[in-house]
C-alpha cells in the first residue's frame, strides 16, 4: 500500500540530501578552500590565520570560509572584531560515505580484473 502523505517528505529528505552533498563538494572542490579545511582540522583558526599563507585579503578569505559555511564544514563565532573559524566533520562524513558506496564498486570489480589476471586460461571465471 503506497502511502501518499509520506511521499513527498521522503523525497524532500532526500533532495535535502543531495544538495547538501552538492554543497560540500562545491566546497572540496577548490585547492585554497580544501587548505582553509586542512588547517582547520588541527585546530580553531581566525580568519586573519586562514588568510594569511595565501596572501589574500581578509574579504577574500571570508568568502571561502562563507562556502565552507554554507557546506556546514565550517563553523563561525565572533568575539568582539575577530572571527574564529572551527571545523565541523559531519558533512565530510556524509560525503565519505558516498563515495564508499564508489570504493566498494572498483573494489569488486579490481578483484574480478586481478582473479582474470590469474588464471587467463579459464574463461569460466566470473
Amino acid at each position: 500500500m503506497v502511502d501518499n502523505i509520506r511521499w513527498p517528505v521522503m523525497f524532500n529528505h532526500m533532495v535535502e540530501q543531495s544538495q547538501s552533498l552538492d554543497l560540500v563538494f562545491h566546497a572540496l572542490g577548490d585547492a585554497t578552500r580544501r587548505a582553509m579545511l586542512h588547517r582547520l582540522a588541527t585546530r580553531e583558526h581566525t580568519v586573519g590565520e586562514l588568510a594569511e599563507p595565501f596572501d589574500m585579503s581578509l574579504a577574500s578569505a571570508s568568502k571561502h570560509i562563507k562556502t565552507l559555511e554554507r557546506a556546514g564544514l565550517v563553523t563561525r563565532r565572533v568575539r568582539g572584531r575577530i572571527h574564529y573559524c572551527r571545523l565541523n566533520p559531519r558533512p565530510l562524513e556524509k560525503a565519505d560515505g558516498w563515495l564508499r558506496t564508489y570504493e566498494r564498486l572498483w573494489d569488486l570489480r579490481l578483484a574480478r580484473l586481478a582473479e582474470l589476471l590469474r588464471h587467463p586460461e579459464d574463461e569460466s571465471h566470473p
